[in-house]
């Protein structure tokens, strides 16, 4: 920013210094040069000021709407000035036309520093629901400009030259700098909130547009001095529509080149309508349904086919991510996240939950005697039949360690029967385990210990990286139950048997269980 600054005070620094060395301040009239010079900035400010109405129409955004009409008030009237050049387009000059630059750049200040507010709903609305006039209005005004001018009404009806009214360009270059100094701090301020080159461009043509007053004010007519604002607006033109070239080559889209000055109001209203579309777009490929029927109903809500191509090349790699990322996550808790990003916090909440612990009973000896790819293929053998009867019954897959897995009930949603759907889930698993050992001999088997009771749950680990985890003595108890049981077989605490009403299970008494002072009631699941 202190180079930028430095730069556009460059222009000012200039000025001064023609003004305080007269003599090289020289002379120099060629008509042609000075026509085609405004005229062709009059034209990239009003390509400038429709694409920033036609973004604005499209979002239904209050400041790119008094953006875009600082940018066409300035134009208008550059180009009326244009006209003003003796022997191109009138035989001689006229003085309406020759004033005409001030006029609209003090208009253009106005509407600049009126986009700079931070605009409440009510008057945001009030803005749009009154765009039509307001432009409207600007083309009248253009036009009784252009008349009053050409039939040369009194005062209009002899040449002014600068030099005469100084004190009056002084004050409309007064009033201008201050409507648009302040412009150029809030841009900055939204420069910096966004990291948008766009706003940045902005604030910088609101100097330059301000300077060009300084110079109009101050210098002398067909001196280097005068043709220096000609071409400071030039500069602050180009300056803009390079920004939003930028962002349209980025984005592929007039109304996303614009963003980055809409209201945050409108940048929300279009992440939730980017976000809906999305959402349309991944549900069709999830369902592997058409998705020009999709498209055609985005196209008839206004997004270009432009936006159309980069929403449906955004929707199908957001799925290409989510189908590889979501095996890693237990369903019920992928969508929660889906749901409530929220959720994916650091931290949890104590909830009663059914913890299920199984493992391969003398998998370390199959391991050893066997190459390391056939104890993985066993592994996976057994992991395809167990995760469909864990998660038929809402299980939360905590986590597979090896051949072991800890799964927990009630841990996300509302499972006030976790401790029947932990049970079922147990028989299943034991029981798949079984048909593939009898399969496969010398297979190991599944064994499994289940308990009840409260739990921290919730997110572990850093920014970085995390995971899901349930901490707490009822996963600890679940642990030391399933080292217990034999291969094929399910220990339950008392905590779940007690919450069991049709499922049979076999007292086994008391256990001692490492780390807890008193002993543990405990039953076999009958499968």
């Amino acid at each position: 920013m202190p180079a930028s600054a430095v730069l556009l005070a460059l222009p000012l620094a200039g000025l001064a210094l023609l003004l305080l060395e007269p003599d090289a301040d020289a002379h120099w009239l060629h008509r042609p040069t000075h026509f085609w010079l405004i005229l062709l900035t009059a034209l990239v400010n009003v390509v400038l000021g429709l694409a920033a109405s036609e973004a604005a129409r499209r979002r239904g955004d209050a400041r790119a709407t008094l953006v875009s009409l600082a940018f066409l008030s300035s134009a208008g009237f550059l180009a009326l000035h244009a006209l003003a050049t003796p022997g191109q387009v009138l035989d001689a000059a006229n003085t309406g036309f020759d004033i005409a630059t001030p006029v609209g750049l003090l208009i253009g200040a106005g509407f600049a520093a009126a986009s700079a507010l931070e605009l409440s709903p009510s008057r945001a609305a009030a803005v749009l629901r009154h765009g039509r006039l307001l432009r409207g209005g600007l083309l009248t005004l253009l036009v009784v400009w252009a008349v009053v001018s050409l039939t040369e009404v009194p005062p209009l009806d002899r040449p002014v030259a600068p030099e005469d009214h100084r004190a009056e360009l002084t004050l409309v270059a007064i009033v201008g700098c201050f409507l648009y100094g302040f412009a150029t701090v809030r841009y900055l301020r939204l420069y910096r909130r966004r990291d948008d080159l766009l706003p940045a461009a902005i604030a910088a043509a609101w100097v330059l547009l301000a300077e060009a007053l300084v110079a109009i004010a101050l210098a002398r007519s067909w001196h280097v001095s005068w043709w220096e604002w000609h071409l400071m607006m030039t500069a602050a033109f180009v300056l803009v529509l390079w920004a939003a070239y930028v962002g349209y080559r980025r984005s592929a889209s007039v109304t996303a080149a614009f963003g980055g000055v809409y209201l945050d109001a409108t940048l929300e209203r279009v992440d939730e309508r980017t976000a809906d579309a999305l959402r349309a777009i991944i549900e069709a490929l999830a369902e592997n349904r058409p998705l020009e029927p999709v498209m055609e109903g985005l196209r008839g809500h206004g997004y270009t086919a432009d936006e159309t191509a980069v929403l449906e090349s955004s929707a199908r790699e957001l799925r290409r991510v989510d189908d590889l990322f979501r095996p890693y996550v237990s369903p019920a808790l992928a969508d929660d996240l889906e749901r409530q990003p929220g959720l994916a916090e650091l931290g949890g909440t104590e909830r009663e939950v059914t913890v299920l612990f199984a493992d391969l009973e003398g998998f370390t000896a199959f391991s050893e005697r066997c190459p390391p790819a056939v104890a993985i293929g066993m592994l996976n053998a057994y992991w395809a039949a167990a995760v469909p009867d864990l998660l038929a019954e809402g299980a939360t897959i905590e986590r597979f360690a090896g051949d072991a897995v800890m799964a927990v009930f009630n841990a996300v949603g509302d499972q006030p029967d976790h401790a029947q759907r932990a049970t079922r889930a147990a028989k299943e698993l034991l029981g798949s385990s079984t048909r593939i050992a009898d399969e496969h001999p010398g297979w190991p088997r599944f064994r499994a210990g289940l308990a009840t009771g409260k739990a921290a749950v919730g997110h572990v680990g850093t920014a970085e990286q995390r995971s899901f985890a349930a901490i707490g003595d009822t996963t600890n108890l679940a642990a030391r139950l399933q080292a217990l049981a034999h291969p094929g077989q399910a220990v339950l605490a008392g905590s779940t048997a007690r919450r069991l009403s049709d499922v049979p299970v076999d007292p086994l008494g008391t256990v001692e269980v490492r780390g807890r002072s008193d002993p543990v009631e405990v039953f076999v699941l009958a499968v």
